[in-house]
Parts: C-alpha cells; sequence; structure tokens
C-alpha cells in the first residue's frame, strides 16, 4: 500500500518536529495579527429581492445620510410638560456642546402619548475613533440625574447597534470563558493526562485564533452579516478539538498495542488522518452549498465556517503528529490516577468492553425491530418540523426586561414614524422627476387614510441632485411580526404604487426596508432551500463514494444525516415556537425560528455528522478488511471507537450547548439544534440505526466493490498499516 497525502505530512512532521512547529506558530501569529490590522468589513446590504434591489437605487442616490439616535424623554410619575420641556433644553444644551454630535434640535412633542424626543445626528467619525455613542451616553446619564422626575433615554439606530455590539462581544467572551474550562475537563475525563488533553484545546484555539484573522482580510471581499465570529468559534472549537482527539486517541492506542512512536504516528496519519480529511472536506463542500442560496448573508456566514474548519484540518494533519513525536510519552504526563486507569482500561491487554457490546445486541440481533422503533422515535420529533415557521431576527426578540428593548418599545409608543417604515425607492430620467414626486405624494395622501399606515403631517421625499433617484419614507404603526405589516406592503406593492407612480412607463419602482427585507428574505430561504439541500446531499454522497468505494455507504450516510437534521428542526420548533423553555433559555418567544437559522443548521449539521459516521465506518471497514463478518466488523468498529466518538460529541455538545445560553436568539437557536442533533448522532444513529442498517445489508454495504470476498490475513494486514510510513 503507497503513503496517503495524510501520510507523507505526518511523517513528515515527526521527523522535522521543531520545523513542524515552527511554521505553524508562524503561521498563527501572522494571519492573527494581520487579522487585527484588517477591520472587519460590516455587510451594508443583506437584503434579497426587491428589497435589496429598492437599497441599490436608494443608495445610487447619494443622499447625506448622517447617523442618528434621539434622547426620548418620558415620565416615571404624573407628566409635567414644563419640567419635561425644561429637561429637554438642558439635554440639548449639554448635546450641543459635544464634538460628536453635528446637530440636536427639538424637543418634538409626542402626539400618541406623553413624551418629547430629542433628534441628534452624530459628526462623521474617522477610522478607528471611538465611538461616540460612549459618550453621549454618559452625557444623558448626567441629565437624568439631575432631572430625576423624569425617564432620559439614549434611543434610535446607533446606540442600539451599539448595544447589539456590546452584547455580541459579551456573548463571545462569556462562550471562551465558559466553553474553554469545559472542554479541558471534557478532555481529562477522556484522556486521563493533562498533557493530552491540553494539545487538543491548545490546537483549537489555534486554529480559532488564525480563522478570525483572515477571516477580517476574507470580509473585504465577503462581507460580515454579523455572526461569522460567533460561527468561527463555534465551528473552531468543535471540529479543531475532534481532529486533534481521533488522531491522538488511535496513536495512543497503537502506542498501547506496543507500536514504536513513529509507527503509532504513521498509522495514525493513515487511519484517524485519512477519516479528518474526509470528514473535513463533507464539512466544507456542505459550508460550499450555501453559496447557491444568493444570500449576501449566507455567503459570509459560510466563508468563516470553511475558513476554520480548513485552518483546524491543516493544523490536525500537520502541525499534531510533530507535537505528538516531540512530546513521545510524555504526552501521558501527568497522569489523572482514578481517570486514567478508568480511560486507558480498554487498552489493556486481556480487556473485555463490556458496556458497548451490550448496548448493541438489540441492533445486531434483531436489526429490523430495532431499525424501525430507531426510526419511529425520531419520526415523533422530526413530525414537528412540519410546523417550522421562519422570520428574521428583531429587536423585539430579546427578552423584554432588557433595558434596550424597554427603551424601544416607548419610543415607538409615542413616535410611530420612528418605528418600520416602507421606503419607496425610484429611478427614472431627471425628465420626469416633477411627475414622480407628485404620484409619491398622492401616494402618501393615500396612505394616510388607511389604518395600514401611519399618517404623516408632511409626506418625507427626497430627491437626488442628478434629479434621477427619489425616495418617499412610509411608516407604520407595525413590527415585522404583526399580520398589519405584510398586509401594508402587499397593498403598497399590489395596489398604491401601480396606481400611483408605478403609471410613469419608465420608473423602476421598488419597495424596501425592515418589513420588506423580513418579507422577502423568508420567501427567498423557500426557494433556496431545496436548491442548497440538493447540492449538499449530492456532493457529500459522492464523495463518500470516492472515500469508501461503496455507493450503500454513501447512500446510508446521507439518509441517517437527513434523519437526525428532521428530528432536531422538530426539537427547535418545540422549544423555541413554544413557550415552555423560555424561562429554562432565558429568551422571548416570537412563536418563530429565525429565518437563516433552519438551512445553516441542516448545512452544518451535514457536514459536522460525517465527523462520526467517516470514523465509525472506515474503523468497521478495516474488521471488514481483515476477514470479520458484517455484524461482527460492525461491533468491533463501534465498540472500537465508542471511546474517542463518545469524547468528541460530548465536547461538541458542550460546546454547542453554551452558545444555547447566548443572548441572541439565533445563537440560542443554532446552540440547541447543533446540540440535540449531535446527540442524537451519538446515540440513536449509532447504537441503533448505524448498526441496525449495516446488519441487515450484509455485504450489501461495499456494493460495488469486492470489499468481503477476498479476505487478508490479520497479519497482512497489521503488516500494510505499519508499512504505510516506510
Amino acid at each position: 500500500m503507497g503513503r496517503s497525502v495524510t501520510t507523507k505530512a505526518a511523517q513528515w512532521s515527526a521527523r522535522h518536529p521543531w520545523w513542524a512547529i515552527g511554521l505553524w506558530l508562524a503561521f498563527v501569529v501572522v494571519t492573527f495579527m494581520l487579522g487585527s490590522r484588517v477591520e472587519t468589513k460590516q455587510l451594508e446590504n443583506g437584503g434579497v429581492g426587491e428589497s435589496h434591489h429598492g437599497r441599490e437605487i436608494a443608495n445610487e442616490g447619494k443622499f447625506d445620510d448622517p447617523d442618528t439616535d434621539n434622547v426620548l424623554i418620558t415620565p416615571t410619575g404624573a407628566w409635567d410638560e414644563a419640567a419635561a420641556k425644561s429637561a429637554a433644553e438642558d439635554v440639548l444644551a449639554r448635546l450641543k456642546n459635544r464634538p460628536e454630535v453635528a446637530k440636536a434640535e427639538g424637543p418634538v412633542p409626542s402626539r400618541a402619548a406623553e413624551a418629547l424626543l430629542v433628534p441628534i445626528e452624530y459628526n462623521v467619525v474617522p477610522d478607528g475613533g471611538e465611538n461616540p455613542v460612549l459618550a453621549l451616553r454618559q452625557v444623558v446619564a448626567d441629565a437624568q440625574a439631575a432631572h430625576p422626575d423624569l425617564r432620559m433615554e439614549l434611543i434610535g439606530n446607533e446606540s442600539i447597534g451599539t448595544a447589539i455590539d456590546e452584547l455580541v462581544d459579551g456573548d463571545l467572551g462569556r462562550a471562551g470563558m465558559i466553553s474553554l474550562p469545559l472542554t479541558l475537563v471534557i478532555l481529562l475525563l477522556a484522556f486521563g493526562a493533562i498533557v493530552a488533553a491540553g494539545v487538543p484545546l491548545l490546537l483549537a484555539l489555534s486554529a480559532v485564533a488564525s480563522a478570525m484573522g483572515l477571516w477580517a482580510v476574507a470580509s473585504q471581499v465577503v462581507p460580515d452579516p454579523g455572526s461569522a465570529m460567533h460561527v468561527i468559534l463555534l465551528i473552531g472549537m468543535a471540529v479543531g478539538v475532534d481532529y486533534s482527539l481521533f488522531y491522538l486517541k488511535r496513536e495512543r492506542e497503537e502506542r498501547a498495542k506496543g507500536r514504536k512512536h513513529l509507527d503509532a504516528v504513521a498509522i495514525a496519519a493513515e487511519t484517524s488522518g485519512r477519516s479528518v480529511v474526509v470528514s473535513g472536506f463533507a464539512v466544507i463542500v456542505s459550508m460550499a452549498g450555501l453559496y447557491l442560496a444568493g444570500d449576501p448573508v449566507f455567503n459570509g456566514l459560510g466563508t468563516g465556517a470553511i475558513i476554520v474548519v480548513a485552518v483546524a484540518m491543516l493544523g490536525s494533519l500537520t502541525v499534531l503528529p510533530a507535537v505528538l513525536a516531540k512530546l513521545g510519552r510524555a504526552v501521558d504526563r501527568p497522569r489523572v490516577p482514578f481517570i486514567w486507569r478508568l480511560t486507558n482500561r480498554a487498552h489493556t491487554p486481556g480487556h473485555t468492553p463490556k458496556l458497548w457490546p451490550t448496548l448493541l445486541k438489540p441492533a445486531l440481533r434483531a436489526p429490523r425491530t430495532t431499525l424501525l422503533l430507531a426510526l419511529a422515535a425520531l419520526a415523533a420529533l422530526a413530525v414537528f418540523a412540519v410546523d417550522l415557521n421562519p422570520k428574521n431576527s428583531e429587536l423585539e426578540d430579546f427578552p423584554p426586561d432588557m433595558p434596550m428593548v424597554q427603551a424601544y418599545d416607548r419610543l415607538t409608543t409615542a413616535f410611530p414614524s420612528e418605528g418600520q417604515t416602507h421606503l419607496i425607492a425610484v429611478k427614472a430620467p431627471a425628465a420626469e422627476a416633477a411627475e414622480i414626486k407628485e404620484q409619491l405624494i398622492s401616494l402618501s395622501v393615500k396612505a394616510g387614510g388607511d389604518p395600514l399606515f401611519s399618517p404623516d403631517a408632511e409626506p418625507k421625499i427626497r430627491q437626488s441632485a442628478s434629479m434621477t433617484i427619489t425616495t418617499l419614507a412610509l411608516p407604520v404603526p407595525f413590527d415585522s411580526s404583526q399580520p398589519g405589516a405584510a398586509e401594508s406592503l402587499e397593498k403598497l406593492r399590489n395596489e398604491l404604487i401601480p396606481a400611483t407612480v408605478g403609471t410613469i412607463g419608465d420608473a423602476d419602482v421598488a419597495v424596501t426596508g425592515g418589513i420588506a427585507y423580513d418579507i422577502d428574505y423568508v420567501a427567498h430561504q423557500k426557494t433556496a432551500m431545496p436548491l442548497v439541500i440538493g447540492f449538499v446531499v449530492l456532493l457529500t454522497f459522492l464523495m463518500m463514494i470516492f472515500a469508501f468505494k461503496s455507493v450503500v455507504v454513501a447512500a446510508v450516510a446521507a439518509l441517517l444525516n437527513m434523519v437526525s437534521a428532521a428530528a432536531a428542526f422538530g426539537v427547535l420548533v418545540l422549544v423555541f415556537q413554544k413557550t415552555w423553555a423560555e424561562k429554562l433559555l432565558d429568551f422571548h418567544s416570537n412563536g418563530h425560528v429565525v429565518t437563516w437559522v433552519p438551512l445553516f443548521l441542516f448545512v452544518i449539521l451535514f457536514g459536522l455528522s460525517m465527523d462520526y459516521h467517516v470514523f465509525v465506518v472506515s474503523r468497521i471497514r478495516e474488521g471488514v478488511e481483515r476477514g470479520m463478518e458484517t455484524r461482527e466488523a460492525v461491533a468491533y468498529g463501534i465498540t472500537r471507537t465508542a471511546g474517542v466518538v463518545t469524547s468528541a460529541a460530548v465536547v461538541m455538545v458542550a460546546v454547542f450547548g453554551v452558545f444555547a445560553t447566548l443572548s441572541m436568539n439565533e445563537m440560542k437557536q443554532i446552540g440547541v439544534g447543533l446540540s440535540v442533533a449531535i446527540l442524537i448522532d451519538a446515540t440513536i444513529v449509532r447504537i441503533f440505526l448505524l448498526p441496525s442498517l449495516m446488519a441487515l445489508l450484509g455485504r450489501a454495504n461495499w456494493w460495488p466493490s469486492k470489499l468481503g470476498r477476498a479476505v487478508p490475513s490479520e497479519a497482512e494486514r497489521e503488516r500494510e498499516l505499519v508499512t504505510a510510513g516506510h
């Protein structure tokens, strides 16, 4: 058997450990420093369909759109209008002295509630400058202290954006603080030695650090939709630890058999290293399917995930063998006495495992019954996925007791025009500018008498300097989750625009804004989902055929991944579209799942599930190559991989579970969905579905290859593995 690329890379690293370690450290430092010098580019126009087109038209107008905020003044007790006006004058005087403020005016009284509004425009902040919101928070806090009988809040686009950024940064820090020690404890339990536990964790952390640096550069081409850093940390910690676990466990197993150290590394490279390559490329191929969605959000998330998986895979195949070669048997030091004996008992001569053979008995002795019962259990969960109701994430999805959410509620109650707004954007020859403006005024008048829209004293119409772009802002008294929001958009697109500005033949008219974005995005997702799912299933199917030379193994992998994903979606609906888990997970249920989560979740699951499937089936295949019957090989493969797969699954569930505790609903849903799917994969699929299916199929598992017919001796197979690296 010739040497594979993984074996060649491992052997070079093992023979030149300082070179391999030095090159890896240099790579990580350079990429991380590069990322720290490049500001991550944020996605500015993430819409799809008509809403995206409308935003493009509006951007062509090059309107002066300064960053804005408001100071909202509301009563905490009885409303004293004179005191409120005095407080407004006070905060205006404080704001006008600030270098961050370009303009502050008002106060504007509310027609709907007892409240005053002080609108603010910010000065342009130079690149790298301090966020002006932070300074103005203190100004408002000082004014509040001078007027304790009133509530004064800085609330608007910029302050909300800053609060969410702080929330995301805090979440990332908290996720790291919790997941790192938790992962270390799990690895200590898996290995029973401190150094062995630390190696996978350090590799995962270095991969995440490098990927974050590379992502900052990649974002210049594929902008960050806002959650890419979360995804890089989430996926990077999971696969980085997993890949190291697979490799390290196999290397230790071979050393326990008496192999020389370099021989053990070579066998680990030829077996587990190959599994890492197959599963790594499966994840990358799956994530690449997101590009077919034609969605800038998915482009960013997919690119971030691909980068971190590629870096983690590279590290496990290059620097990990070097670290193991340099450490030698020191990798098993210092030992944690009781845990060491417990975790390494399986490798002691004469030890016969009992737990996993017992768990596998139903699947191997009564495969049909076991298969039907397991499928029925997962189908019972998957049936709830039929009710999956997607919706984009909004401020209202955060827990209602958050100050930011409460302030926004008070703002939109007192000033509905500060809430959701339809923006009608029109592009036409300059000669038609007057007629377009006239028609938009007519549209505004018609909308003003309709309860689906908020009446406005004066239409908010703007025209570009070239007179080719005209926009009308039309406020509505609904947020995106309310039925009236969709009704207002439908009426605007299908009735009001065709009857007014739509009558001008040369006019290119599109409606954009928050509501339009949400509705267009959900519709786009429903269209894109079959294409992306079909691509991912087909390509991973072909990859599995290439890896195992078997159509049946590939079909079984695709089927089992589809079943576990469907069950995970059912759990997602049960948890997040209902209210019973709100207090448990500290979230506000709006009866929806965030629009982008299901498709993104499916793609990640399909890739990550290959980790276990490739690793386990590779070991089963080894058993068949050694001359075992199918059921014996299944028992051998699953039993021999039980420790590492269980450890890897526990690490993944723990890391993903941490994300279920974060503040943003989409991260909670990703965390819960991935945790449940991995748990299903590592238990129901591995203990019942996979062994029962393979037991029923017998030799047909390997069709059309001839595996299982020509049986090499045990000695021949062992000799092939050992000599693979020589």
